[in-house]
């Protein structure tokens, strides 16, 4: 099943309902997924033997279609490039549809499964993995995706490549995280924004101390794998080692977990998630959570105006990796216009297409982060200062493995990370079990 690796754009206006989360709507379809995959899974290999779909006249009219995991406005933004690569290319029509994080896996699967549906699709970074190994995708390096390759974040779009080199998608946004805190409360405790682990749980203890109630939270990750990543990866660990390995019985992975179990066994971070902007504004003095809510605080919650900043991320031992979220794209086998869609994927990357994607994504008031690290701070939907913190944590980043059998393993793993913070099972035992889970699905 998919792991949760991409959190969408959220609108952020006063009163709107937010899109999909994928670290907690991805959990609740797992299951219903399950059947599907196991029911689909003999027919689907078998497709890796068939042939490529006959393609249709390159200079006859063609309408394709772009299966867009996100929201409604994440639609119509990249329905912007479709339409300014229309221009271009009068006899091509991309028409983007919506499918939501909560059933887009499963509609995925069933459409690589039967050979049948749309011509592109995105979703989870390493969801083109696993249709691709199921003879579903089209592998990009035969269409110029090196090229692309020079412009994206190496971290992320080694997360996209398989195993096996093969290109089934590339990355079509990035998501990452900041640490966001309340200037007045962190004033009043004589604190600065903390910029190391030991700096950090300094912190929460003197604001403590000052009589702030609520001095820590997290949002996406909270007593997850996501969470957990950046603690393993600051620590100097790994999920996997560089062939594919389960790679969670080392110091750095035991030091990582019991750093980040610690905040919430000494050091009182809620074990019950609450959303970024609202913990702030109900007197959390740091919460750590996604880039998506930077642009709608002054929006949203008026009187935090003023009083609230950001930055990076505190960082470890080895350094201050986070966490990169983001969906790739990519094109199906069994498309009729396999060149015309992979040349489209490629327009998506230049600088005309990037620049009417963020027009129309500041225009709705959602946070768009493009998939080339060049592009974050200029034209950006955020401001100067919005901007620069997350390019700091992208150029540092790190994105979800893409080995085979993560997407299966990462919410049974999450489980065992979960039991130490609960006090039902010790940090070694939940690793050791954790890397069962990797190791058995691996295949």
């Amino acid at each position: 099943m998919p792991s949760h690796i991409h959190t969408p754009w959220r609108r952020e206006v006063s009163g709107a309902h937010p899109t999909d989360r994928s670290d907690s709507p991805m959990r609740r379809t797992m299951a219903a997924c399950t059947t599907l995959l196991v029911a689909a899974l003999s027919a689907a290999c078998a497709t890796s033997g068939q042939t490529q779909t006959k393609q249709a006249d390159q200079n006859a009219p063609a309408t394709l279609s772009f299966w867009s995991t996100g929201g409604d406005d994440e639609t119509a933004t990249f329905q912007k490039a479709a339409d300014l690569y229309h221009q271009k290319h009068p006899n091509v029509t991309i028409k983007v549809q919506t499918l939501s994080w909560s059933d887009a896996y499963a509609k995925l699967l069933a459409a690589a499964t039967s050979r049948s549906g749309p011509d592109i699709i995105s979703g989870g970074m390493t969801w083109t993995i696993q249709f691709g190994a199921r003879g579903a995708m089209v592998d990009l390096r035969k269409h110029g995706s090196d090229a692309l390759k020079a412009q994206a974040l190496p971290a992320q779009w080694e997360s996209a490549v398989s195993p096996d080199g093969s290109v089934y998608g590339v990355p079509l946004d990035m998501s990452t995280m900041a640490l966001y805190y309340r200037t007045d409360l962190l004033e009043k405790a004589k604190v600065e924004p903390p910029k190391t682990w030991e700096e950090l749980t300094a912190a929460i203890d003197k604001l403590k101390a000052a009589g702030v109630k609520k001095p820590y939270s997290q949002d996406w990750g909270n007593l997850d794998w996501i969470g957990y990543f950046n603690y393993l990866y600051q620590a100097g660990g790994s999920f996997y080692t560089p062939d594919c390995k389960p790679s969670l019985d080392t110091p750095q992975a035991e030091q990582a977990l019991t750093a980040w179990a610690d905040l919430y066994r000494k050091h009182g971070a809620p074990t019950a998630t609450v959303e970024g902007s609202d913990a702030l504004d109900t007197g959390t003095a740091m919460v750590v959570a996604g880039n998506w809510i930077a642009k709608g605080i002054d929006i949203n919650k008026p009187k935090l105006k003023g009083k609230w900043g950001m930055t990076t991320m505190p960082a470890g031992p080895a350094g201050p990796t986070t966490f990169i979220g983001g969906r790739a794209v990519g094109v199906t086998s069994f498309s009729k216009y396999v060149k015309t869609a992979a040349d489209f994927v490629t327009f998506m990357y230049t600088d005309e297409a990037i620049a009417a994607i963020t027009d129309e994504a500041r225009k709705r008031n959602i946070s768009y982060i493009p998939p080339r690290p060049d592009k974050i701070v200029n034209g950006s939907v955020f401001t100067p200062e919005q901007a620069k913190v997350f390019e700091a944590s992208i150029r540092t980043g790190k994105a979800a493995p893409g080995c085979p059998g993560w997407d299966e393993s990462a919410s049974d793993v999450a489980k065992q990370l979960q039991s130490v913070i609960l006090g039902k099972s010790d940090v070694k035992t939940a690793l050791a079990e954790a890397a069962k889970v990797m190791q058995r699905n691996a295949g």
